[in-house]
């Protein structure tokens, strides 16, 4: 089996890591830090959608992060549902379809209520999808997913995932020099090309996401052939 060179990456997730650090560096708070985290995130879909990819998955949340600090906690809560309810409209008239993928376990079910509003929202739109993985963890995925598994195979197996619809990843990226996937995506990365860029988080810049899906585009893949 040949080499075959892949074309530009049309499915991209992203662990947007090195918020905390970003803040620190300056004096912040680590709440702003998540706020200029935030505004990246942002910057960086409208920046996807030009680039020709059609789902971008970004690490909002994980199951992990309930360990932190309560006062971070309760910003990040904070934030994200002033950033749903503010930024929702402008997503829909930009033709983003949002979908949340992960637990609903221990989330407020006011935020909830608000994730379940955006995803109706935006339900029919068709430029790009934004899959937020908010309180998200692979591996409670994958016990999900088996729990409801009753045989048939990787196509049945994936119906129990946190969406069904979505691709595997044509290319993980994960920011702040760090090398690793932190329980993310753990069955739909299987065969993922991964992108290790310097950058914190919120120095992420457009130059920077182009020059990783030139790195992906530059290599072959196997899939376990020759």
């Amino acid at each position: 089996m040949e080499d075959v060179p892949p074309q530009r990456a049309r499915y991209v997730a992203i662990i947007t890591d090195g918020n905390g650090r970003w803040a620190q560096a300056r004096g912040l708070s680590v709440a702003e830090g998540h706020q200029a985290g935030a505004d990246v995130v942002k910057a960086r879909l409208r920046d996807a959608a030009e680039f020709g990819v059609r789902e971008l998955t970004v690490y909002s949340f994980s199951t992990e992060n309930w360990s932190r600090g309560a006062e971070e906690v309760t910003a990040l809560m904070r934030m994200f549902s002033e950033r749903l309810l503010s930024e929702t409209p402008e997503l829909k008239e930009e033709g983003v379809r949002m979908r949340f993928i992960g637990s609903r376990d221990r989330v407020a079910a006011a935020l909830l209520e608000q994730m379940d509003w955006a995803e109706a929202e935006t339900a029919h739109n068709t430029a790009i999808t934004l899959f937020v993985a908010f309180n998200y963890g692979g591996r409670a995925e994958i016990l999900r997913a088996a729990e409801r598994y009753a045989g048939g195979g990787e196509d049945t197996f994936r119906q129990g995932l946190y969406a069904p619809e979505m691709h595997d990843p044509d290319l993980v990226i994960r920011t702040s020099g760090e090398q690793r996937l932190s329980n993310y995506l753990l069955w739909q990365s299987a065969y993922s090309e991964l992108v290790f860029a310097e950058e914190l988080w919120p120095d992420f810049s457009r130059e920077a996401f182009a020059a990783a899906l030139d790195a992906y585009a530059g290599r072959a893949r196997r899939f376990g052939g020759r």
